[in-house]
């Protein structure tokens, strides 16, 4: 039966290195042995200190690696970022410094290999260090996400996808958002990684997972040999139904969340973290009305012109090219737009963010009086 490990904590390193130590002596970190291939994979989205929330706190990432050191094991750290260069995120976040004592690899992830994570999606690329290391320790970042609610354990494992493959997976299955979570769940059935630690201490709530979101402080260390029962042990903690996380949801639909789990630690219900706007999947509705939905009923993306610096990173990653990068202001082509938020997530002076049109917010305020 998994087990999840529920824990007070700040970041004072001689508070939290034991707690990471002994969390992975819990959770089976016996399995770490002499001359191990360790990946450690953090959130590394893009440039941020550790005060402003969006990646794994460096702290977080030096216990784990001190304790796999300690266990003889060779370490590598490494993600594949949204933006940004990796040297530059890995010294703006304050890790560079953090594992400068420890012999420990660290770098972006390189190479793919194709690998079968079941239908419908068959053979897709995922990195070769995610399929060839002996244990995977996955190090999530307690965050919003304006398109699957949350950033926890099965989703940080996205970034096992390297580079320019992870929007053409948004172009793929971002306008069904039940296909997407699907594909999530079943890359991190295929990835397992041995221990998730996700990073609650300072979280990030609102607009998130990017410079949009404010941070938030939450005090908590979860520990779990399972990413999936991590998971939900957050939506208890934040009073969710798994319904409302779209992972959960398809896990559930997967017939993956029947298994009970354990829990270790207080429970208590974190009342005031505030949730971002999330729409339904593109698809939803009669088809014949798709379009009209889609255009008024649907949050949008827009930019702030006081804020925007025309830096391209938006335009750039964009899955379904529907951002003219051209024009002052910014223009959307909402027709195109898959609401995947991957502009907001990425932009790196918080000028994008999500609007409702005038339907959409009565909808949403009709749905609110009947709850």
């Amino acid at each position: 039966m998994p087990l999840v490990l529920i824990r007070r904590s700040s970041y004072r390193y001689e508070a939290l290195k034991p707690l990471v130590f002994t969390m992975l002596d819990r959770l089976g970190g016996g399995r770490i042995s002499s001359r191990s291939r360790v990946l450690i994979k953090p959130n590394l989205l893009a440039p941020a200190t550790p005060q402003q929330a969006l990646l794994t706190h460096p702290s977080v990432v030096r216990a784990v690696v001190e304790y796999a050191v300690e266990h003889g094991a060779r370490p590598l750290i490494a993600d594949s970022p949204a933006m940004g260069s990796f040297s530059k995120i890995i010294r703006e976040s304050g890790i560079q410094e953090a594992i400068a004592p420890f012999d420990v690899e660290c770098r972006p992830f390189q190479e793919s290999m194709k690998i079968d994570i079941g239908e419908p999606f068959g053979f897709i690329d995922i990195a070769r260090e995610a399929i060839e290391s002996d244990v995977i320790i996955n190090l999530p970042k307690l965050k919003t996400h304006s398109q699957m609610l949350l950033t926890l354990g099965v989703k940080n494992l996205f970034g096992c996808i390297v580079g320019y493959r992870k929007p053409e997976w948004h172009m793929k299955t971002g306008v069904n958002r039940p296909l997407f979570a699907r594909f999530l769940v079943q890359l991190y059935q295929r990835i397992s990684p041995a221990f998730t630690i996700l990073d609650g201490i300072l979280a990030l709530e609102g607009e998130g997972p990017g410079k949009r979101g404010n941070p938030k402080e939450v005090g908590l260390l979860l520990g779990s040999d399972s990413a999936l029962a991590l998971d939900r042990a957050v939506c208890r903690i934040l009073e969710l139904d798994t319904d409302q996380v779209p992972v959960l949801k398809a896990a559930a639909g997967l017939g993956l969340l029947e298994e009970a789990f354990d829990i270790d630690g207080l429970l208590e219900p974190f009342r005031s973290f505030r949730l971002p706007k999330t729409s339904p999947s593109l698809l939803y509705g009669p088809q014949s009305l798709q379009r009209l939905i889609r255009l008024y009923c649907l949050p949008r993306p827009v930019a702030e012109a006081d804020l925007c610096r025309y830096c391209g990173a938006c335009w750039t990653i964009c899955p379904a090219k529907a951002i003219d990068g051209t024009t002052r202001p910014l223009e959307f082509d909402y027709d195109r737009c898959i609401r995947c938020c991957c502009c907001i997530e990425v932009c790196p002076h918080a000028a994008l963010h999500t609007v409702d049109h005038f339907p959409a917010r009565m909808i949403r305020k009709f749905m609110d009086r009947l709850r």
